[in-house]
């Protein structure tokens, strides 16, 4: 984090204590699984690459190869064209993957390595026997994971994507989500009469039945002429907030192409899973209205049901940004405070995205980007918060606390349940309000002297 002319060394922050972000090139490597026939291939060390392989493995409980270009210290002295060169080669030769998509690490952006000089050399010295190829620059001391991932979900849209006859398809930019979400998000397009393409689509890559032999790059995925239909589409459907300034997919397919672009909010809760339906409706077949409304009215009348045990709590919301603005909406939405709403991103968005989340906030949430969880614990010690909802890394601070943890997002490595935990749409939020509810419940049934075993 550079300091500025006008900030105080009071306010500088010199490093992160046990950071509240992951890598640029770890979201990145996400993106990519969800292609069919993709590898992921680091361009830096191996070490890299088997730090994000143990967090990924430990968090869907899969197998999971990510190449890398192996960098020694003559390569981070001289630069990695014969790395790159070398392990394209041996993954062409050893995996026949359809795509690479090459992320570049810390150590090849701060050497300032032309990757995509590198890459027009190789291809002219192997003329066409390379598969496609998407490159992303992802440092991380400039971008976290979900900036890395969304950086290679424009990267393979504007590599792969062409105009192309006009059909009826529409493009669906997955957040990033659970296994399960992106499988509920293609159930829902599919009964409005749509055909999408999700991208990316990890649902089977990253949570797929047991093999009788070892695969080395799984079957499913969004395949590379699917990706190459989308500037024809006939609408795109893009998940984040109103007002974002960056760059996305979404975007470049309207600019480029002219595909209409309907910005949604992660559908998270009641109200926003309605305009997510809304906009469903109006691209889609009618349905029946039985169907969403069911679940609508069964999760609405959870809400009455458990209204007293979660009204007025306080909650510790952190994680990436799209995640945390869309807990801090629905939360708001149940009855519980997000006292605290904390990413360790620094790219300023999180605050904008709070606001977007719904008009039902209340005021005086303290927003902390860039933050650690040493900072996330000095602030919650004095609000004093009844739960806290992240990923498993926060568990240490919980245990301090003595408060519950609610697990969601990424990662979870100590549960087995992270790739089919639902967050999404009207089942999502009956599921995320069940846990959230019980983990009160149940916090204040252990701190009972007596207990109880009736609500």
């Amino acid at each position: 984090m550079k300091r500025t002319a006008t900030e105080s060394p009071a306010n500088f922050k010199a490093v992160a204590r046990n950071t509240c972000r992951l890598c640029a090139p770890l979201g990145a490597c996400l993106a990519f699984r969800g292609v069919e026939g993709a590898m992921p291939f680091l361009h830096g060390s191996q070490g890299c690459a088997t730090y994000i392989r143990r967090y990924m493995i430990s968090h869907f409980r899969e197998p999971l190869d990510i190449a890398s270009s192996s960098f020694g210290e003559e390569s981070a002295i001289f630069g990695g064209r014969d790395n790159l060169r070398i392990g394209l080669e041996n993954v062409v030769r050893q995996y026949a993957p359809q795509l690479i998509g090459i992320a570049t690490t810390c150590l090849t952006e701060t050497i300032g390595d032309d990757v995509s000089m590198y890459l027009h050399e190789i291809k002219a010295d192997r003329n066409a026997d390379l598969p496609a190829i998407v490159h992303v620059s992802t440092p991380s001391y400039s971008a976290a994971y979900e900036d890395g991932y969304d950086a290679a979900v424009l990267a393979m849209v504007e590599t792969l994507a062409a105009k192309g006859p006009a059909h009826n398809g529409i493009n669906v930019i997955a957040p990033i989500a659970s296994p399960a979400d992106l499988r509920h998000l293609k159930t829902v397009c599919s009964e409005y009469g749509l055909q999408a393409t999700l991208v990316p689509d990890y649902s089977d890559t990253l949570d797929g039945p047991t093999w009788s032999e070892y695969q080395r790059i799984p079957a499913g995925g969004t395949p590379l002429d699917a990706i190459g239909r989308m500037g024809a589409a006939r609408a795109t459907i893009e998940f984040g907030f109103a007002g974002s300034e960056k760059r996305t997919a979404g975007k470049f397919l309207e600019e480029q192409y002219g595909v209409p672009r309907y910005a949604v909010p992660l559908p998270v809760g009641v109200k926003a899973t309605d305009r997510f339906h809304e906009v469903l409706g109006e691209l889609g077949q009618a349905v029946d209205p039985s169907r969403h409304a069911s679940e609508r009215g069964r999760l609405i009348d959870c809400y009455v049901d458990a209204h007293k045990y979660v009204f007025g709590r306080r909650a510790v919301v952190y994680g990436e940004r799209d995640l945390v603005a869309a807990l801090a909406g629905f939360l708001a939405e149940i009855g519980i405070a997000p006292v605290l709403c904390a990413s360790g991103s620094d790219a300023g968005r999180l605050r904008r995205a709070i606001a977007s989340a719904g008009g039902d906030l209340p005021d005086g949430i303290t927003v902390r980007e860039d933050a650690d969880f040493v900072e996330i614990e000095e602030r919650a010690v004095s609000l004093r918060p009844d739960l806290m909802i992240g990923n498993s890394k926060g568990y240490p601070l919980v245990k301090r606390l003595k408060i519950p943890l609610v697990r969601v997002g990424f990662p979870i490595h100590d549960r087995i349940d992270g790739p089919r935990l639902l967050h999404l749409g009207y089942p999502g939020a009956q599921q995320l309000f069940d846990r959230v509810t019980n983990a009160l419940v149940e916090a204040a049934q252990d701190a009972s002297p007596v207990g109880y075993s009736h609500m």
